[in-house]
């Protein structure tokens, strides 16, 4: 089995900030697990959205998940941290276009 899991997750320091994915894809095993744990998402839709992925993929990137829980937890939670950072520090255009704030003027029309 363990030689199953390494056939199908890849861990490089160049790509996806060194997270373990999909061999080959730049689908990360956390992407897997929150589509599935989070949203519901069977292994097959999970599929059925990306094509490009086998459904022994999916498999093995939720048995690393399983297998490797609480670093994948630790990196969703970084993730969403550096996301409300970067909200906090660079203000949506569009949001303030939608309430008349902007400062270049533009105005979004009804």
């Amino acid at each position: 089995m363990t030689q199953l899991i390494h056939d199908h997750i890849e861990i490089t320091a160049d790509t996806c900030g060194g997270k373990p994915r999909i061999a080959g894809h730049r689908i990360r095993v956390q992407d897997i697990a929150l589509w599935h744990e989070f949203q519901g998402q069977s292994p097959e839709e999970i599929v059925g959205r990306f094509p490009q992925l086998t459904l022994a993929d999916v498999h093995a990137a939720l048995a690393y998940y399983f297998d490797h829980r609480d670093q994948i937890q630790m990196d969703i939670t970084a993730d969403r941290e550096f996301a409300e950072q970067m909200k906090k520090a660079v203000p949506s255009k569009l949001a303030a276009k939608l309430v008349g704030t902007d400062p270049s003027g533009d105005s979004v029309s009804p």
